[in-house]
């Protein structure tokens, strides 16, 4: 019998902040139905398994990233956009490490393919980068760089792996200030074509 007050959304939210406390690879059914005070049966009325759970975290994570992003970078454009775009992902993975983990889980393409949230972040951040002039493949090329720099820079800082005494934040408006530089000044596939000659 499923208990009242329990919905898919609600286990769903309960183990993305779960996974924000503990990790989104320590997120179990067992712990999950502690924290709600129910047997792990009560909860396979609303997730088929770990699996189908971490999925649905993933879902809500994406959709929740995507969020700040747009609201961040509604109305701007160029560096503007970028600056606003970078500090949304930074505060995301900073504040809720356990949903940003989420985003990178691989999900099922089909699942994916059906999931608006992964539509609204190519489309957003592709957007972002038309407004430099960039069009495939610098585009892929582009997201890669961002995505790199991004992640790589949130996960030491998360783990506090800058030991520098150089305040952080500057680093990272460097950093966003050299990105905007090389996205406006973005080489030429041929110039790629002919060093490789």
């Amino acid at each position: 019998m499923v208990r009242a007050g329990l919905t898919t959304d609600r286990v769903v939210a309960a183990a993305a902040d779960l996974a924000d406390s503990i990790g989104f690879d320590k997120i179990t059914i067992s712990a999950l139905a502690r924290g709600f005070g129910v047997k792990d049966a009560s909860l396979y009325s609303h997730v088929k398994n770990l699996q189908d759970l971490r999925t649905r975290v993933a879902l809500l994570a994406a959709g929740e990233f995507i969020d700040r992003i747009e609201a961040a970078v509604a109305g701007r454009a160029g560096r503007d956009a970028l600056i606003a775009f970078a500090d949304a992902y930074r505060a995301f993975a900073l504040e809720c490490p356990g949903r940003y983990e989420a985003t990178r889980m691989r999900v099922d393409p089909a699942v994916a393919a059906a999931a608006p949230a992964y539509h609204r972040t190519i489309a957003t951040t592709s957007s972002m980068l038309r407004a430099y002039g960039l069009t495939e493949p610098d585009l892929t090329d582009a997201v890669r760089l961002l995505r790199s720099t991004f992640h790589g820079f949130t996960a030491l800082e998360a783990d506090g792996g800058f030991g520098a005494p150089r305040a952080v934040q500057t680093s990272w408006e460097r950093a966003v200030e050299a990105l905007h530089f090389l996205l406006a000044n973005w080489p030429s596939a041929t110039s790629g074509a002919a060093r490789e000659a």
